[in-house]
């Protein structure tokens, strides 16, 4: 499946499917605050993986966080697609841009323009 696949699919389970897909939307900040949210349960699960077990994660908990990285990537789709970008645009622009950084030895450092 392509990126643009799975995006068109993951829209077809949108619960506001239908509604005018707008940035000043409710439906858009119902994407944009569980994009927020499912990013944050995984920071906290790793906060307790580290805390709990120094970092050692078992086979149950990797299945865990492939559910939640499953629910970022569908956020992550939903509110591109509000923004009309398709999700292997923004795909091949990183790639670009993380290349453009390690030809020019700029991959570690902090600024978005390095």
């Amino acid at each position: 499946m392509t990126f643009n696949e799975y995006q068109k699919r993951a829209l077809s389970t949108e619960t506001d499917a239908g509604a005018e897909r707008s940035v000043d939307s409710r439906a858009f900040y119902t994407k944009l605050l569980g994009l927020i949210g499912e990013t944050g349960e995984i920071a906290e699960k790793f906060k307790k993986i580290y805390r709990d077990n120094d970092g050692h994660m078992t086979e149950e908990q990797v299945a865990d966080m492939k559910k939640e990285l499953g629910d970022v990537l569908w956020y992550i789709a939903t509110v591109a697609a509000y923004l009309d970008i398709e999700l292997q645009d923004i795909a091949d622009f990183n790639i670009e841009k993380l290349a453009s950084r390690q030809k020019r030895g700029k991959l570690q450092g902090s600024g978005d323009n390095r």
